[in-house]
């Protein structure tokens, strides 16, 4: 089956990686015991090191296409967002506070010293930001365009000033990686320079060998938080086979976790050792079918509604997603991971079921009649005919619009299935070329950005043109309104408002109808450590990897 990895959640997307070369280590050795005399897990082993084609070694945080993955475990930011309750987790900072909707004040933890002794300080935090202004390449979150200033207010704090209301740029600040001003502000080009030796971070993990197949890092004794990691040695190998080759790898147990998707994960999976191989697919991204609201018969928002309940999502999820997946809430909020922003008294969580009979009734009454043919007629009392488009390489995707399309013949609609390219796919949505079509919004703790993108006005385009994010055309001075009220909430309470809005939005003038949640791929082994996140303890994303490492324990068994 055919994926699009931009639709799906590796384990270690996101992650950068911090190596040393060291004369005579090759970093390939993996002997000895799980578990160490002193009740410490010898080591755990994720699949991938990052780096590209040709692996080098690279601990530069901030070159997302060249950085190894094992940085992130070196490095790290003022919060940790968890990525399926979207909950704050304090890390570097404290805590935080707005000071008036421009202002925002982190406050730094007591005891936190970078791996070679010296303290960490608010200097590092405003020098970090300082430079990534700079050198705007380094800028991979895009935080700068937000951002006034940035400055160490007192030994411990650092003021953000924001050129307009911030509260949505948080996610992104929170997530900056923190570097060092002794080693950095040294360096002459920082958008060069590599970090290939003893990279200096305040993470649980320090690096202990390189090769262009294993990179090895080490437990940190001087982390801030060490007495809750029980893993001695982090190992990152290579993926260099095919996917079949993984999957190999996997039922062989040479990964303690993973993130990919495995076409029948039972079988090649758990079956090779049910009481060790598990896996948790949380729900990621919201796809949803979106329809061309320029164009009859989708401008009509009592045609939209009637289609809600057109649509058979059990199916698309059992069949089309091999049940791997949950299909998606009409408020496009991700559940039940942002269950806390659901607004209250939305039937059975904004899942609309399959309904045909309403659909058809509903389409009636709203003046979408059959002829004698049971064809489905338009206003203009022609036969409303149009095409879902959708790429031929994602067979998933096919699969699932294959379904829909059935749906939607069956009350009398003339669709026909349109298979392109990606690349062509992607760009006809873009230019509002088409009349229906998958389309992939939200799926992280940034709602702003998730409500904002698919549906803000400055993120559309007239037909013909590139739309930056709004692909379906949607123009709303409410929807605006609401989105410019997240933006600048400071309060949680003020953001529910606003998500509230949003939520009711989605469900009352569908702008578009969500069908299934995208799977974050995560496969975890029990053999060496337990503790891992999963659907009965969600503490975390399969992505999280610092806040795993810190509740992973050694095995038993």
């Amino acid at each position: 089956m055919t994926r699009r990895p931009r639709f799906t959640t590796a384990l270690i997307a996101g992650l950068a990686s911090s190596s040393l070369l060291l004369a005579g280590c090759t970093g390939t050795e993996d002997t000895g015991d799980s578990v160490s005399s002193d009740g410490m897990i010898s080591h755990i082993t994720y699949a991938g090191i990052g780096g590209g084609s040709a692996p080098q070694a690279n601990y530069n945080p901030f070159l997302d296409t060249s950085k190894l993955v094992a940085t992130n475990f070196v490095y790290e930011s003022l919060y940790q967002i968890e990525q399926n309750s979207c909950k704050e987790v304090p890390w570097l900072a404290k805590s935080y506070s707005w000071q008036d909707p421009k202002t925002l004040v982190f406050t730094l933890r007591e005891g936190v010293r970078w791996n070679d002794g010296k303290p960490l300080t608010a200097q590092d935090v405003a020098f970090t930001f300082n430079m990534i202004k700079k050198y705007d390449v380094l800028d991979t979150k895009a935080v700068w365009p937000l951002l006034k200033s940035v400055k160490a207010t007192g030994d411990n704090q650092v003021t953000f000033s924001f050129k307009k209301p911030g509260a949505s740029g948080f996610t992104m600040i929170s997530s900056i990686p923190v570097v060092p001003e002794h080693i950095w502000s040294k360096v002459k080009d920082p958008t060069k320079f590599t970090n290939a030796k003893n990279p200096v971070g305040t993470g649980p993990m320090k690096v202990k060998s390189f090769n262009p197949q294993q990179v090895v890092t080490e437990r940190n004794p001087r982390y801030w938080q060490a007495d809750k990691v029980k893993v001695k040695e982090v190992r990152f190998k290579a993926n260099n086979g095919s996917p079949e080759i993984e999957q190999l790898k996997m039922g062989r147990g040479e990964y303690d976790t993973n993130g990919m998707f495995i076409p029948n994960v039972k079988k090649a999976y758990v079956d090779k050792d049910p009481k060790h191989h598990h896996y948790w697919y949380a729900p990621g991204m919201v796809m949803s079918v979106y329809m061309n609201l320029t164009e009859a018969p989708f401008d009509d928002v009592d045609f939209r509604r009637a289609l809600t309940s057109a649509f058979d999502r059990d199916t698309v999820a059992r069949k089309a997603q091999l049940g791997y997946v949950k299909t998606a809430s009409q408020t496009s909020l991700v559940l039940p991971g942002q269950q806390d922003w659901l607004p209250a008294g939305i039937k059975n969580e904004g899942r609309i079921p399959f309904d045909p009979k309403a659909a058809d009734q509903a389409l009636t009454k709203a003046g979408y009649k059959k002829d004698s043919q049971g064809r489905r007629l338009g206003k203009d009392g022609k036969p409303i005919s149009f095409k879902f488009k959708t790429p031929t390489a994602y067979t998933d995707w096919v699969a699932a619009a294959e379904i829909l399309v059935k749906n939607l013949k069956a009350l009398g609609l003339q669709v026909e299935l349109d298979r392109t390219t990606p690349e062509a796919h992607d760009e006809d949505r873009a230019m509002g070329r088409y009349d229906m079509m998958f389309g992939a919004h939200g799926g992280d703790c940034n709602l702003s950005n998730g409500f904002g993108h698919p549906l803000g006005s400055e993120g559309t385009a007239p037909i013909g043109k590139h739309a930056f994010s709004n692909e379906v055309r949607w123009k709303d001075k409410k929807t605006d309104a609401l989105l410019a009220d997240l933006r600048s909430a400071t309060t949680k309470a003020d953001q529910k408002k606003a998500v509230a809005g949003l939520s009711e939005i989605m469900m009352d003038e569908v702008p578009m109808i969500p069908i299934w949640y995208g799977a974050k791929w995560f496969q975890y082994d029990t053999t060496r450590a337990v503790g891992w996140p999963n659907a009965k303890n969600p503490y975390a994303a399969g992505g999280d990897n610092l806040i795993i490492l810190t509740h992973l324990r050694p095995a038993e068994d």
